[in-house]
């Protein structure tokens, strides 16, 4: 059995790796998020991710990005030691940082996403989606397949209300070992009433669906998807339950779904208390790769803690394991990689 299913095995001449990082108020609800030590922490966790996945450290950001009460490290960790082993050109994108990281990053003039029990969770949808489109266009010459990532805390609620909004059912999953699924259906309810919406009454206004009960990751992430229309370049969204909600957004705008698969983690697949599995088949989604980096292999018992639902995707890690199959990297050594980023942390033990 591959370790990434199905078995990838065609190497992109141009791939490359782009993670979308944003915040939203919303998760500043306590018990909401697990991104972070605490709610507020929950701030500096998208900043931490690309500082760490860049440098291998963390620079301008209290304490590393950890999920308690094990301080279990970051799927960034995963991302790093992908990019490191595959050596696959990246770049980061901010939309709507609350914390901004010390290492570069594409700009898209976005500002924080708001609680979504405010009437407008996010501003400027229209605006952030034109200029990721327009810097897919940019990258046109440079790719000819694409995996893009996101890090933003509270993101599992966002995709609720949007899924919600279009029609569908999405139990999303957690980065907690127990999902607050019914505070996160609450707090989705009460931010449908502030808008006045209902159950499936924007499936034809995807864009209205982000404004009212979305986060800025999602129309960065649709904005690239579009630029990347009409040529030969594969988009692959990395991530589980929060890329099956911006899928959906990407059908319901019309686009050509063909060329745009999801690459998640064995943990989402397998997390009973969501439905990503039903959901992306609903979805029509062609091809899901589902990543298993192995960690019940791993002597370190913060990596171990993956294995029981302590986390279970972010920062891309599903999608940069996948760019590591396709490169040949065996399940073992990518492990091994995973370990020794580790041990430089001191985290994980």
């Amino acid at each position: 059995m591959a370790w990434i299913e199905p078995e990838v095995t065609r190497k992109p001449r141009k791939p490359m790796f782009l993670c979308v990082l944003s915040n939203t108020k919303t998760a500043h609800i306590p018990k909401l998020s697990a991104a972070g030590k605490t709610a507020e922490l929950t701030d500096y966790t998208p900043a931490g991710d690309a500082e760490l996945m860049e440098t291998g450290d963390i620079i301008s950001v209290p304490v590393l990005p950890m999920t308690p009460p094990y301080d279990t490290p970051t799927p960034a960790i995963m991302t790093r030691s992908a990019l490191k082993l595959t050596d696959v050109p990246y770049h980061f994108i901010n939309s709507g940082l609350i914390i901004t990281p010390e290492v570069p990053c594409i700009d898209l003039k976005a500002k924080p996403g708001e609680d979504i029990r405010e009437q407008i969770a996010v501003g400027d949808v229209q605006g952030i989606y034109e200029r990721a489109k327009f810097l897919a266009k940019r990258l046109r010459n440079q790719v000819d397949h694409v995996v893009i990532g996101e890090s933003i805390p509270g993101g599992t609620t966002t995709a609720m209300g949007v899924l919600m909004a279009l029609g569908y059912n999405g139990n999303v999953s957690s980065s907690a070992d127990e999902n607050p699924l019914e505070l996160k259906k609450q707090v989705v309810e009460e931010g449908m009433r502030a808008s006045g919406l209902t159950f499936g009454c924007l499936k034809d206004d995807p864009m209205k669906a982000i404004a009212c009960m979305g986060d800025p990751m999602m129309p960065a992430v649709v904005g690239l998807a579009a630029g990347f229309q009409g040529t030969e370049i594969s988009v692959v969204l990395a991530g589980g339950t929060q890329m099956a909600a911006v899928y959906a957004l990407i059908k319901h705008l019309g686009f050509n779904t063909e060329k745009i698969s999801i690459a998640t983690t064995r943990y989402v697949v397998e997390d009973k208390s969501a439905n990503f599995a039903e959901l992306t088949r609903t979805l029509g989604v062609s091809v899901v790769y589902v990543a298993d980096p192995g960690f019940g292999k791993s002597a370190l018992k913060g990596l171990q803690r993956y294995e029981t639902g302590t986390i279970k995707e972010g920062a891309g890690a599903g999608g940069a394991m996948y760019l590591a199959g396709l490169y040949g990297i065996t399940q073992d050594d990518f492990r091994t990689e995973v370990e020794e980023v580790c041990k430089l942390l001191k985290a994980g033990h």
